[in-house]
């Protein structure tokens, strides 16, 4: 790619993808946005964001009326962009919705600069190794006992020997059934993660977690409030049970308080949530530095190419019937697989995303 390339064009498209059955708290859909990036020499890459149910409008908005006309003339350079950018954003607050459109554009131009050179996006960013583990995953809070075990009886069928469920419920005895359930299922030897998901405040996560260790959690996710840093020093001195944060920290800023906090045992950076590949890039680094395993959130076709990349990687999600290739959001197969033998990521030329859009 020419030193001199410029951006010449940002180009904008939605996608929303039904998912198969609604969500806890209600989360039907998923919406993509999709950026379309085009240098001055004709060379293309595409970007995107996502979120589920809330958001996509008014990322597209930033996008279209904030970072196109600031973007036609600039560099090409991935990480120079993103710190113009962010200084240009920034005024709309670091983090949230101003992130999330820098997602799509960084992730572009990562995808461009990879397509240029022909390599894959793997290969771009250093390849450290060909196979990350992979967990089973889904939103099962409000499944009944049977429609849980059912599921989980399909996971360790199809070959997994690491599975994370909801818990969270309104009486901790229900969490507690279907977590001794599980555990049953899964045999003794398998990791069993559990996820929160924001749920409790302190007393009450300390009154679970002491109640559910005995079931062996390989890590409990999102106890309390993402940004409650206080109240996870807290927690922390109640519970030997790892903390697994991140899937709703926004900047690398906040990884890094946590992290210094020593209440991150495994980070989980959202690519598109924390504003794309290169701050993703930079709180990967800042976890090595503390000993703390990488475990990417959600987007599969995204977060196993990362995780082929980063120092310290725990595993990826094999979110159940929720990738962006199983919900219809992908014109081709991305050359990323993520299954009970693993991730893995043969891409071709860029991150090897076609939206149907």
């Amino acid at each position: 790619m020419s030193a001199a390339a410029g951006i010449a064009e940002l180009r904008c498209a939605s996608i929303r993808l039904p998912l198969p059955g609604t969500w806890d708290g209600g989360v039907s859909f998923h919406d993509v946005v999709v950026a379309r990036l085009r240098d001055d020499t004709g060379a293309e890459g595409t970007g995107f964001s996502w979120t589920p149910r809330v958001g996509a409008s008014a990322v597209r908005a930033l996008l279209e009326d904030e970072c196109a006309d600031f973007l036609r003339g600039a560099g090409t350079h991935p990480e120079v962009v993103w710190e113009a950018l962010y200084a240009r954003l920034h005024e709309a607050g670091p983090g949230g919705i101003a992130a999330m459109a820098q997602a799509a554009v960084d992730i572009g131009l990562w995808d461009l600069r990879a397509r240029a050179s022909g390599t894959g996006l793997v290969d771009l960013l250093g390849r450290r190794r060909n196979v990350v583990p992979a967990y089973a995953s889904g939103v099962n809070l409000d499944y009944d006992l049977d429609e849980l075990c059912a599921q989980v009886s399909r996971w360790v069928e199809a070959g997994h020997t690491a599975v994370k469920i909801k818990i969270g419920s309104a009486e901790l005895d229900r969490d507690l059934e279907r977590v001794a359930a599980v555990r049953e299922l899964i045999g003794p030897h398998a990791k069993l993660m559990v996820d929160a998901n924001q749920r409790w405040d302190v007393p009450t996560a300390s009154r679970a977690i002491n109640a559910l260790e005995r079931f062996d959690p390989y890590w409990i996710e999102e106890p309390l409030p993402a940004d409650d840093l206080a109240g996870h020093v807290r927690l922390r001195s109640t519970t030997r049970v790892p903390f697994a944060v991140g899937e709703n920290l926004r900047t690398v800023r906040q990884f890094r308080d946590m992290l210094a906090a020593g209440v991150c045992d495994i980070a989980q950076p959202n690519v598109v949530r924390v504003g794309g590949i290169t701050p993703f890039l930079r709180i990967a680094q800042l976890a090595a530095a503390h000993d703390v395993p990488v475990a990417p959130h959600l987007l599969p076709e995204m977060s196993a190419q990362l995780a082929l990349c980063v120092p310290v990687v725990s595993m990826v999600e094999a979110i159940d019937r929720a990738s962006l290739q199983e919900l219809g959001g992908l014109a081709e197969p991305s050359g990323v697989s993520v299954d009970a033998s693993g991730a893995r990521a043969d891409t071709g030329p860029g991150h090897g995303l076609v939206f149907d859009v």
